[in-house]
């Protein structure tokens, strides 16, 4: 079964390069696409998403107060927070809780193995050996 995923960025080409890149992965789907805050808490609640990655700049309601309300509605969902501003760190925005991971724009690549690390594929059993 395929793991979803919620993409939430104001720019239509990321959004369906995004699109693209999960509908090559076998283990995930994108369940809905949203163009702003609103929109991605809209989709979230309608679709419950296995993650959410939102991007930090968006009209109406930027990534981080999307982040805050869909941790306040959906605590237990996975956040990555997919930007262009580098300079935003690690230890700031977890020290508030907003979201799991930040991923650069500028190194996509990164981003499918964040959503791995977040989101196991539904058969993959972590901790186990065959001998």
């Amino acid at each position: 079964m395929r793991r979803s995923i919620l993409v939430a960025d104001d720019n239509f080409a990321i959004r369906k390069t995004l699109c693209r890149v999960f509908e090559i992965e076998k283990d995930y789907e994108v369940c809905a696409e949203a163009a702003n805050g609103v929109e991605a808490i809209e989709m979230a609640l309608k679709h419950r998403p296995d993650l959410i990655i939102l991007d930090l700049s968006m009209p109406v309601m930027n990534g981080l107060e999307a982040a805050r309300e869909l941790k306040r509605l959906m605590p237990a969902i996975p956040i990555i927070l997919f930007t262009q501003h580098a300079s935003f760190t690690d230890k700031w925005l977890n020290a508030e809780l907003l979201v799991d991971r930040i991923v650069s724009k500028s190194n996509p690549i990164d981003l499918i193995g964040h959503v791995r690390s977040l989101l196991p594929p539904s058969g993959a059993v972590s901790g186990a050996t065959i001998s």
